[in-house]
This record gives C-alpha cells, sequence and structure tokens, in this order.
C-alpha cells in the first residue's frame, strides 16, 4: 500500500477539440471496452468465485461512502482521518439498526404463519358483512387453499434455512474461507476507500491523452446513472418503508413493519408497491379489527406517504436526475441472479448502468453517421 499511498502525478489534460470520427472512434473502443470488460469479470467469477464477494462487497462500499469522505476532504479533514470518521459512524448505525430489527423482524417473522391461516379463515366473512352478499365458493377455497399454503410454506422455511446452514457449516474449508473473506471486508472497504482518488488518477492516467476528457465524461455519466438509481430509488424505499411502518404501527395492523417495508421498496416498481402495501394493509386490518378509525389511519398512512414522496422526498431530498428505470433494475436483477446467483445480483445494477449508457453512446453517434442523417459526402 506504500506505493498507492504516494502521490500520483498525473499531467494536465490538454483542451483538445476532437472531430467527430476521432470522438466516434474513442466512443466505440470505450463501448466495446466496458463490454469486454464486463465479459471478463464474469468469467473470472466463474472461476474465482470465493474471492469476489469480499472484493465487491468491499468496492461497494468504497463506491457508496467516497462522497461522505470527499465532502469532509473539503472542509479540510484529512481523508485517512475522514476515512475513519465516516466507518466509525456507520459501524454504529449499523450495530445500533441490527440490534433493532433482528428482534422486530424475527418477531414478525413468528407472527407470519398465524397471518396467513388467519387471513384464510377470517378474510372472507368479513367481506361478505361488508359487501352483504356471499361470495362465490370458488373463492372461498382458493383463498383458504392459498392461505394454507402461505402458511405451510413459512413454516417449512426455518428449519430449510436451517438444513443449509447446517450443510454449509459442514463443509469446513469453505464455511472458513467465507468467514475469513467476509471478515476482510470492512479492511479492503476501507483501503479502497482512503484510496479511490489515488486509484481513479492512476487508471485515468493510463489512458491516451486526447481521449481522456472524453472517456472522463462517460464514466461520469455511468456514475450519475448508478448514483441517480441508489441515491434515489433505494433513499425513497427507505424513507417510504419508515413512513408506512409508523402509520400502520399507529393503526395497529397487524404485520405493520413487514407491510411498510414491502410498500415502501416495492415502490421502485411505480404503483406495485402502493397497491401491494394497500391489499396487505387492508388484510391486516381485517385481522386485528379495532374500529372505524383503523380505516382513517391506513388511508391517511398511504395518502401521506404518496404526498410527501411526490412533494418533497424526490424533488427536494432525492432531485429529478433519471437513473435507471425500475423495471430495467427488476428486469437485471432477475437476470444476472439466475444466470450467476448471489453475485449476479450484486452486480446487476451497475452492469445495467454501465449497458445504459454504453447504449445511449452507441444510439448517439449511430444517429450522427451519414447512414442515419441521409446526408451526402458533398454535404
Amino acid at each position: 500500500m506504500e506505493e498507492l499511498a504516494a502521490p500520483v502525478a498525473v499531467e494536465p489534460v490538454p483542451d483538445v477539440e476532437l472531430t467527430e470520427a476521432e470522438a466516434r472512434r474513442i466512443d466505440l473502443w470505450w463501448s466495446a471496452v466496458m463490454v469486454g470488460s464486463l465479459g471478463l469479470v464474469f468469467a473470472l467469477l466463474a472461476v474465482f468465485g470465493g474471492v469476489a464477494v469480499p472484493v465487491l462487497l468491499a468496492l461497494s462500499g468504497a463506491y457508496i461512502f467516497n462522497p461522505m469522505v470527499t465532502s469532509l476532504e473539503r472542509r479540510g479533514i484529512e481523508r485517512t482521518l475522514g476515512t475513519t470518521l465516516v466507518f466509525v459512524a456507520g459501524t454504529l448505525l449499523l450495530v445500533g439498526a441490527v440490534l433493532y430489527l433482528i428482534p422486530v423482524f424475527r418477531d414478525e417473522a413468528l407472527k407470519l404463519p398465524d397471518f396467513f391461516s388467519r387471513a384464510s379463515t377470517q378474510v372472507v366473512p368479513r367481506v361478505e358483512a361488508l359487501v352483504g352478499a356471499s361470495l362465490p365458493d370458488l373463492i372461498r377455497q382458493r383463498t383458504t387453499e392459498l392461505g394454507q399454503q402461505a402458511s405451510d410454506l413459512v413454516q417449512s422455511a426455518g428449519p430449510a434455512a436451517a438444513r443449509i446452514v447446517a450443510a454449509f457449516a459442514g463443509n469446513t474449508a469453505r464455511f472458513v474461507v467465507t468467514l475469513l473473506g467476509l471478515a476482510v471486508v470492512p479492511v479492503l472497504a476501507f483501503f479502497f476507500l482512503q484510496d479511490y482518488p489515488r486509484l481513479m488518477g492512476r487508471v485515468k492516467d493510463l489512458l491516451p491523452r486526447r481521449s481522456v476528457a472524453l472517456v472522463a465524461r462517460r464514466f461520469a455519466e455511468v456514475d450519475e446513472v448508478l448514483s441517480a438509481f441508489v441515491r434515489g430509488q433505494l433513499t425513497v424505499g427507505a424513507l417510504l418503508s419508515v413512513i408506512y411502518a409508523a402509520g400502520l404501527s399507529i393503526g395497529r395492523i397487524d404485520m405493520a413493519i413487514v407491510i411498510g417495508v414491502i410498500a415502501g421498496f416495492g415502490n421502485m416498481v411505480p404503483y406495485l408497491g402502493t397497491g401491494v402495501g394497500i391489499l396487505l394493509s387492508l388484510v391486516g386490518l381485517m385481522l386485528s379489527w379495532q374500529g372505524p378509525w383503523q380505516i382513517g389511519v391506513v388511508a391517511g398512512t398511504f395518502i401521506i406517504g404518496q404526498m410527501l414522496e411526490g412533494f418533497v422526498i424526490t424533488p427536494r431530498i432525492v432531485g429529478e436526475k433519471v437513473g435507471l428505470a425500475p423495471v430495467a433494475v427488476i428486469i437485471a436483477i432477475l437476470a444476472f441472479g439466475e444466470l450467476f446467483g448471489f453475485v449476479g445480483i450484486l452486480l446487476a445494477v451497475p452492469v445495467a448502468a454501465i449497458l445504459k449508457v454504453v447504449l445511449r453512446v452507441v444510439v448517439q453517434r449511430y444517429q450522427r453517421t451519414r447512414l442515419y442523417t441521409g446526408e451526402s459526402r458533398s454535404t
């Protein structure tokens, strides 16, 4: 690390004016290198899969926390000290969240079998009482079957997970390697974060001088798309989860925290998270009915959540930058998760961000060619 710690002397980039042909060639080379690099990364993951997860987690942590450390550095705090402060604060927040959330989610998980079991037997009678008519026998039968299947599935999830953990722990070598890998994640993340500007400077210093400005702009576009998603969708999801969970808990709705998290992060797909959250809240409302006031609390929770998301959270906290489309994120996670497992899920969003910019660059360059514009060579 001593070599990395040394200052990197990067020559100033000349302000060169590229011709359209040069810019097109640089952009196409950049696009090809990015796609080839992604293929190489996945090929290496297939060979060295055990090393991939710790390194990816460490790089992800360095990327996420780099803006905070950079902000402290601009305020006159030395980068090593800033990195230490961010790590200490992040560790305290993580430990506090884990100590609070694990018991909460454990208690909620223990209620799931009873929740689905009661839903299968109590929801239909309550709906019939509200509408004043009997529902078809097919709906009654399907509701009972779905509730029982969900209850059985949740009850079997615990033993199945225990068997998986036991089988994994039985392979002592793999278990030890995994533990060591997870243990070094904070160490790797600390050094990656501390040396982030130097690492980026070294990469930039290897680029051909005439292409530095354009290539740097392309990487800035990738960073903008990716950070817009992280700052945008995840921030909105986290804030909405807190709002929904708090409101439903005030309304004394069964499974309030689980429903709130589902509705909040489900907001990545427009209307889906809100729709599913309202549906689950109505089921929980029927199972924990204490009076008409609960209807007002549930309705108010989702109305306030949507109003805050539309008028405060998105425009004032997150901003209007467009990152990855929610549907593209879902498809990327499902596709890469199916192809490459857990590592594929970790890489889905950054890969989708890179491919979005690559596709946009290729389309832009194509739209400036004579083939697209129809201009003659003499024009």
